[in-house]
């Protein structure tokens, strides 16, 4: 076995139908005052869970975007001030959950998350801001939520066309930490499982949108996704969506459908065991195919062209996302990155 570092991040999890009915205990053991954040068509759903908080809510605040730019992250923070808040409550996804680290980020305020899709945001220590069109990421320990409280009557009213993409990010995440350079033995169970929870429910998901069953096991592998991101580095694959994320403002989970497949081919070669494993967990022989079958199979976008990508922009995307790249299996190399992009733009099947 080679050798390797484990660091398990300190979190609290609750999970289970009904499990909001908690929210409150939750925050008590954190805070007195928390503000609960959300995006504004979420507004509904942020209310109720204040009037669950009662006296300890310090009110609303939806005005949470995808990436997090840093004029949104300063409002909050502001807002936090002002109302006098010890913690925040993140009612939502990515977006929403991304808008509590900025806030914990500048004041250290806990964070409980309540998350309402499958992002895997809520497990990581990872926190991104955009500004003047780039997109940074960095790690910092209190960014990480302190609790989760994970109840998938609250993804129910999620659609289809949302929950697929969601489910795919999530799985994303799980194939980047198989070949992470930090990859190690544990993390790497929690990412297989995760791929094979979240390939196995999301077409029930998406097919019964009211299938609670399925809903519970693709939220359990959003949880194995973002508890395996959070542990390990990141690639190529997450580095190009937060290239065509942050610097083209492309959809968040949708970018991260489209790539999976192409990232994964990038690597088939450098990454033999990791491709066998995601492989292994969707029940099929080549896993660049598989993950793109199943994108395909639950009516996620499949091509860069179809989510807002101009192609006069892959120059520059491959010029951005070959600039300081992370870490990869395979080298970077300008040439086979804007190859890869065609690929992703073009929405083309990766050859098994």
């Amino acid at each position: 076995m080679l050798d390797f570092v484990y660091e398990a991040l300190p979190s609290r999890v609750v999970f289970g139908v009904g499990s909001l009915d908690t929210l409150a205990d939750e925050v008590e053991r954190l805070g007195n005052r928390a503000l609960v954040l959300a995006t504004p068509p979420q507004r509904e759903q942020a209310e109720d869970v204040a009037a669950r908080l009662g006296d300890r809510s310090a009110g609303v605040y939806d005005q949470a975007v995808m990436h997090v730019p840093i004029e949104t992250a300063q409002a909050a923070r502001d807002e936090a001030q002002i109302v006098g808040a010890d913690c925040c409550v993140a009612v939502g996804g990515g977006s929403t959950i991304g808008l509590g680290k900025a806030i914990a980020l500048e004041f250290g305020l806990p964070i409980v998350a309540v998350p309402t899709t499958y992002a895997g945001s809520e497990m990581t220590p990872i926190w991104d801001l955009t500004q003047d069109g780039v997109k940074r990421t960095g790690r910092d320990p209190k960014v990480l939520p302190k609790t989760v409280v994970y109840d998938p009557t609250l993804t129910l009213t999620l659609p289809p066309q949302i929950s697929g993409p969601s489910g795919m990010n999530a799985i994303a995440h799980c194939v980047e930490a198989l070949y992470s350079e930090t990859a190690n033995p544990i993390v790497s169970l929690m990412a297989e499982e995760g791929v094979r929870a979240l390939g196995a429910s999301l077409p029930d998901v998406v097919a019964r949108p009211d299938d609670l069953d399925a809903r519970s096991d693709a939220l359990y592998g959003a949880w194995l996704s973002g508890a395996a991101l959070g542990a390990v580095g990141m690639a190529i694959h997450h580095k190009l969506c937060h290239t065509l994320g942050g610097s083209f403002n492309l959809p968040h989970a949708e970018v991260h459908t489209v790539v999976i497949p192409h990232a994964a081919a990038y690597n088939s070669a450098a990454a033999p065991a990791a491709m066998a494993r995601v492989a292994r967990a969707l029940g099929a022989d080549d896993a660049p195919a598989a993950l793109y079958d199943l994108a395909e199979r639950i009516g996620a976008p499949l091509a860069l062209k179809d989510i807002g990508m101009a192609e006069a922009e892959l120059d520059r995307a491959a010029e951005l996302a070959t600039t300081n790249p992370y870490y990869n299996p395979r080298p970077i190399e300008r040439d086979a990155v804007r190859a890869l992009l065609d690929d992703a733009f073009h929405g083309r099947r990766p050859a098994a």
